[in-house]
């Protein structure tokens, strides 16, 4: 069940608390300070070189993109029995009408 707090519950401690679990047991100084420690998906505080790396140089200078030998860029490129088929229109009709025309 639960209960609402009447105007003389206003009694209640707010103040920032370290969790239970935390390793350290206390709350961190600031903001900044937490998030030079902090990682997500790695460290968080890094500072980006972009003079080096991807998109450092023009993509003409890296030289001509080919797919290696059994590589393929699109489906168009395999050969004819891998590649897409046409669909008829009675299958067409098929899918649209979710399987009714068939029995019709």
């Amino acid at each position: 069940m639960s209960r609402l707090m009447a105007n003389g519950d206003a009694d209640i401690d707010h103040t920032p608390q370290a969790h239970p679990a935390s390793p350290t047991h206390s709350l961190p100084e600031s903001f900044a300070s937490y998030r030079q420690k902090a990682q997500q998906h790695g460290p968080l505080n890094q500072s980006r070189d972009y003079s080096s790396g991807v998109g450092s140089t023009p993509g003409s200078s890296l030289g001509p993109v080919e797919a290696g030998k059994g590589f393929y860029f699109d489906r168009s490129e395999l050969p004819a029995r891998f590649q897409r088929m046409t669909w008829t229109q009675a299958e067409i009709d098929a899918i649209e009408s979710g399987g009714a025309s068939m029995f019709a």
